[in-house]
């Protein structure tokens, strides 16, 4: 394997740099052939060990043009300059000047990090390491400082100029050409540095603060999308009122704009003032954009807003602390969505995307602490184990201090860390001091990989009115950890009574118990309570208190004693999952499901159903089984996806069969003639109406093919054409040829909608699949160099369709290897993210995995990436 030069950066090794820059100005002359770029660093050496010690920033494939100090040119041998960056042997002693020149090339910048042109317009990528692609800098989150910015270019081509900060001037340069000086008085790292350049249109607002200051707000995108921009805009001022009412944190600067552009890596970027997006996070109109674009939209737009605060204001001293702002605002944009919408559903939600994407990683050859020790390829750990994991951890930490006492650590934290670079230790610290605890030991979630399984025994004493729980956590090993320590366990419980009522206990002994919440903090422990008259029903692990797998001794009867009555919805929803996931299990491993036990599941969830108190988000949620990867996953070891596919087909069809007459009165029940709106209540509507018809095409009800089809060509709202058509390509219904392609003839020329389509047609589970893709891919017209686009057809399909990605021919696996190969030499990050989808491979069937091995062998035979080759070296070693 040949890759590009590879070097592991390990945690222990930090250092600050001997010097640090506190003030940059930069002047770029934008043109459409190329970019120049000035800057004139302010340096300053750290401390007295910094003289005599070379000056050494990063670059990457820059060429320098120029090279000063306080204005005198430096002589060849002063200077080295290569690909990697710029070693100044002896600098002064005191503060100076560097000032040196580049020249860019945005145009042929496929990697999409540092300035690149994406349809036309001028924009940058900077976090983690893209700002070396613009100057020579000490790119490390650590060095903060304010940045002065100067932007010429065409006025016809770029009447838009825009970088961080507030604009202090702007006025004609002559010969065709104008300019803009931007201005941000708020020490950053460069991650955060943003300009762009073009001919855009825009929508603007405003918004007051608090304390009365008025912010300009402006979103801007290509010309003739502003009417999709308004939800975006919305989504923003709530999410502006929200953290001020339940944070305090109120905006500084006086403007906030958004850019919304087609070619991005990520889904967006919280550059300070100066927010960057992938247009598909910010476009929306009923026509085009489903319930979940509206959704996605709403959390992204909260969620780069309120790093403001815990990002940008407070920021990472180094890239292993990159948690320390994702985890924290991934949990303050999960709080804004549940106190704006429906705080049971948001959980559920969060919880399916944690176990569908986050527990495959911590099960699997990719594992990592959400503070990693070591890394090669920084971009790699932009993961669910940094995201979703690192916000478990936040809702642990406010569950056990409570809401008040979270809000108090928070305050602490922003007192002492505001405009610093910080790391894990000191957040927890803040916590700790602000309430009086010792979180030592929560600590060890930051530092330990893998998904703890927390085994709960039961017994009940009738004559003595005891009832023990005995709980016991274990840990497997992860790469590089194979000892584990055990965790602080927040778990949140309630005891029902025989008629489903709380019941209580007179005294409590073993672990600590506090009101519902035990927390478990050892490798095992008993908690007895007395004075229980009967036999207690336990919901446990209550809203999923901890990231952990349960495993308990209820049967179904207690599961369904649950589902009809716990008090905490999460639980309800589980209990019926945990029913499903039983009778799939067992079936794929050949013991049959009795008919007695599917209908117990069909009768609960015939009253979940019929439920007057539960909300229709709710029920969409409930009413379902789980997923074929939830069931691979349970089963963990010799997987066989084509079996699992066969078996819950079958299980969809033998519980909801019997329910078809009631499926069909609520489809027809909740159909709907008002205009589309995007709010908590219409959209549940629309999603219990569509799992209705999801359900009715896998019971096979007869005319649901058709009922799907006339859905599809009636429908007046993405959301329901687009349920229509994913559920019809899913069940292969004679109809779903003939609906694609009329897909593609109405929006094939809306880039963000045909991503739909490629997606449908990607996890279609039927042979033919792989064949189809590489029709698309071989289309002249596919733009290769859009990650969306890639992501939607290949990502699509490597992570969702497990029944053709892991043919037993290895087909699936040879199609994904082969793209990988040919897109890493566009786009490394893409490339990478997609690689993820063999970290299945080690828990398949013996003849799967020998094919996905072989798949991996060739492409370790090629040239590669350090983001590939990084991923690659993980999941196979070598």
């Amino acid at each position: 394997m040949r890759t590009e030069t590879e070097h592991t950066i390990y945690l222990k090794d930090y250092t600050p740099s001997p010097y640090r820059i506190v003030s940059v100005d930069l002047d770029f002359r934008i043109l459409t052939e190329n970019t120049r770029a000035r800057a004139q660093l302010t340096v300053e050496p750290r401390d007295d060990t910094a003289p005599g010690t070379p000056l050494v920033l990063d670059g990457d494939g820059l060429v320098l043009g120029s090279i000063a100090i306080d204005g005198a040119p430096l002589v060849l041998s002063a200077y080295a300059a290569n690909d990697d960056g710029l070693t100044v042997f002896e600098p002064p002693l005191r503060r100076f000047v560097l000032e040196t020149e580049v020249t860019l090339q945005p145009e042929t910048n496929t990697k999409l990090m540092g300035l690149y042109r994406s349809s036309g317009t001028w924009c940058t990528q900077c976090e983690p390491e893209g700002f070396r692609r613009i100057t020579y800098y000490l790119d490390r989150p650590d060095n903060l400082a304010v940045f002065k910015v100067r932007m010429t270019a065409p006025l016809d081509v770029a009447p838009v100029l825009l970088a961080n900060g507030n604009l202090v001037d702007k006025g004609d340069a002559g010969d065709g050409m104008h300019y803009a000086v931007w201005e941000d008085p708020f020490p950053k790292p460069a991650y955060l540095f943003a300009l762009v350049a073009g001919d855009l249109g825009s929508i603007t607002d405003s918004f007051i603060t608090g304390s009365g200051r008025k912010v300009d707000l402006g979103i801007y995108c290509t010309h003739g999308k502003e009417d999709q921009c308004l939800w975006a805009m919305d989504s923003l001022k709530r999410s502006m009122a929200w953290d001020e009412r339940r944070f305090g944190l109120e905006y500084d600067l006086d403007v906030f704009n958004i850019v919304a552009v087609s070619d991005f890596n990520f889904g967006a970027m919280e550059n300070k003032g100066l927010n960057i997006f992938n247009d598909k996070l910010v476009f929306a109109k009923p026509d085009t954009a489903t319930d979940g674009d509206y959704d996605g939209i709403e959390r992204v737009i909260a969620h780069e807003y309120f790093h403001n605060w815990t990002g940008n204001r407070v920021t990472c001293r180094d890239w292993f602390q990159l948690c320390l702002k994702e985890g924290l605002t991934v949990y303050r944009d999960q709080e804004f969505t549940s106190d704006e919408r429906s705080r049971a559903v948001k959980r559920i939600s969060d919880v399916a995307t944690l176990r569908r994407a986050q527990f495959p990683e911590d099960g699997g050859p990719l594992a990592h602490p959400p503070r990693p020790d070591q890394f090669r390829e920084i971009n790699n750990f932009y993961t669910t184990t940094v995201y979703e994991k690192g916000a478990e951890i936040v809702r642990m930490l406010a569950t056990l201090l409570g809401e008040a006492g979270f809000r108090k650590g928070m305050d602490l934290y922003f007192e002492r860390h505001d405009g610093e670079a910080t790391t894990i230790e000191a957040f927890l610290a803040a916590f700790a001091d602000a309430n009086g605890v010792n979180l030592d030991q929560f600590k060890t979630w930051y530092l330990q990989a893998g998904t703890p399984k927390l085994t709960v025994n039961e017994h009940y004493d009738a004559d003595r009115q005891t009832y023990t729980l005995k709980l016991t956590q274990e840990t497997q090993p992860t790469p590089g950890q194979p000892n584990k320590q055990a965790l602080v366990l927040p778990i949140k419980f309630g005891l029902l009574g025989p008629n489903g009522s709380p019941m209580g206990w007179s005294e409590v002994s073993g672990a600590e118990v506090r009101d519902d919440l035990i927390v478990l903090n050892s490798a095992m422990a008993e908690v007895t309570f007395t004075g229980i008259a009967n036999r207690p029903v336990a919901s446990l692990l209550r809203g999923f208190s901890a990231p952990v797998v349960l495993e308990s001794q209820s049967s179904q009867q207690d599961q369904l004693f649950l589902a009809r009555h716990d008090s905490d919805p999460f639980n309800r929803w589980q209990a019926l999952q945990d029913v499903g996931m039983a009778l799939a299990v067992a079936a794929v491993k050949g013991t049959p499901w009795s008919d007695a036990s599917v209908t117990a599941l069909s009768e609960a969830l015939a009253e979940t159903l019929g439920s007057e108190t539960l909300d229709d988000a709710f029920k969409a949620l409930a009413l379902n089984i789980p997923d074929e990867q939830s069931i691979g996953r349970e089963i963990a070891t010799d997987i066989d996806p084509d079996k699992i596919h066969a078996v819950r087909g079958k299980l969809l069809h033998a519980v909801f069969e019997p329910l078809a007459m009631q499926l069909l009165a609520t489809y027809n029940a909740l159909a709907s003639t008002t205009p589309y709106a995007p709010d908590a209540l219409s959209t549940g509507r629309r999603s219990l109406r569509n799992r209705m018809l999801g359900l009715l095409l896998a019971s096979e009800a007869a005319g649901a093919d058709m009922l799907a089809a006339q859905q599809y060509g009636n429908a007046t709202n993405m959301t329901d054409r687009m349920a229509a058509l994913a559920s019809s390509t899913y069940a292969g219904t004679p109809q779903v040829a003939g609906m694609l392609a009329d897909f593609r003839t109405r929006f094939g020329g809306d880039p963000l909608v045909l991503d739909k389509w490629l997606a449908v047609t990607a996890a279609a589970p039927r042979d033919g699949v792989i064949e189809d893709m590489k029709a698309i891919l071989a289309d002249p017209s596919f733009p290769k160099t859009n990650p969306n686009r890639l992501r939607s057809l290949v990502g699509t399909f490597a992570m969702n369709n497990p029944t053709q990605f892991a043919r037993a021919d290895g087909a699936g696996f040879r199609f994904v290897a082969e793209f990988v190969t040919e897109v890493d030499k566009i786009n490394p990050q893409v490339a990478a993210r997609v690689l993820t989808g063999f970290r299945i491979w080690p828990m398949l069937d013996s003849t799967r995995r020998d094919a996905a091995k072989g798949a991996l062998a060739a492409l370790q035979a090629t040239a590669l990436s350090r983001n590939v080759a990084d991923i690659l070296t993980r999941m196979v070693g070598g």
